[in-house]
């Protein structure tokens, strides 16, 4: 069996998120980890400060979380249908 390796490809206009068709679905995750944008972002949903974000994903950077809201803030609708359903079991 041959294997393919593919390399995650980084998000167009955020250094710090990469896409990988073989990780998380292949949604906008914080390079380096398997944490989804939308993982992130449904904190957010929920009312969290940006401090207790920051709490709740130690290994991330402020400059990590805030890329993800600036990619939030470009991608609304496909963010939150990833985050909805994570809201609902709540």
């Amino acid at each position: 069996m041959n294997c393919i390796e593919i390399e995650p490809t980084t998000c167009s206009l955020y250094r710090h998120l990469v896409t990988d068709p073989g990780i998380r679905g292949g949604h906008a995750r914080v390079q380096g980890t398997r944490i989804g944008v939308h993982d992130v972002i449904a904190y957010f949903l929920l009312g969290c400060s940006f401090e207790e974000v920051m709490k709740n994903f130690p290994d991330l950077t402020r400059s990590q979380i805030y890329e993800c809201l600036a990619y939030y803030e470009d991608n609304k609708a496909e963010i939150e249908e990833l985050a909805l359903p994570q809201l609902e079991c709540n």
